[in-house]
């Protein structure tokens, strides 16, 4: 197993395709995970933590070291300490009222690495409805109490909340609890 001597834990490194073997490498006495894919830049060491800046203007089509799943309240925090489904520890250092959106990439300080953002399944209200008549009064309802809302044609979905279940349940509208990605809308005066 390829062995570095020391780390610095705010970098990405590459290694040559001679230096990488089944996607393992040791630094010092711990072993770290490396992408299976060319550059097979390092992506997690216990100690690392990677910092992201700043909104990426790369094309989506540039290496993404990994995806980033943040829940819809995780998406509106600038300054937040997260850690991936597999370990990588992750700090937002974003401008300000920044908002995220699903699909959206993020970089380091020094743009060495790109991670995409994912809208990460929460516990939501999905309201339907057999009239669209149904769910526009559903969503005057609860744009009238300042609810976040993520409007489609076909639904709504909201944080769970059950005095509002009951509701749009009294509206005569169809209400289910369910795991899924939140996007709610950013509002009037998103920049």
């Amino acid at each position: 197993m390829p062995q570095l001597s020391s780390i610095d834990h705010n970098s990405v490194y590459s290694l040559s395709k001679g230096e990488w073997e089944n996607g393992e490498l040791a630094i010092g006495d711990r072993p770290v995970s490396i992408s299976p894919t060319p550059p097979f830049t390092l992506c997690h060491s216990p100690m690392t933590l990677i910092t992201l800046t700043d909104r990426s203007l790369e094309l989506e089509t540039s290496p993404i070291a990994f995806t980033l799943p943040l829940t819809a309240w995780e998406r509106t925090r600038s300054r937040y300490q997260t850690q991936t489904p597999d370990g990588i520890s992750v700090e937002l250092r974003l401008p300000r009222g920044t908002i995220l959106q699903d699909g959206d990439l993020l970089q380091t300080a020094i743009a060495d690495t790109l991670v995409k953002v994912i809208a990460k399944p929460e516990p939501v209200l999905e309201v339907t409805s057999e009239t669209a008549i149904g769910l526009l009064r559903a969503a005057y309802h609860l744009g009238n109490r300042h609810i976040p809302v993520e409007i489609t044609p076909h639904y709504l979905r909201l944080e769970i909340d059950l005095v509002l279940k009951t509701l749009l349940e009294q509206l005569g509208l169809n209400v289910t609890e369910k795991i899924a990605p939140f996007q709610p809308e950013p509002g009037a005066y998103h920049h």
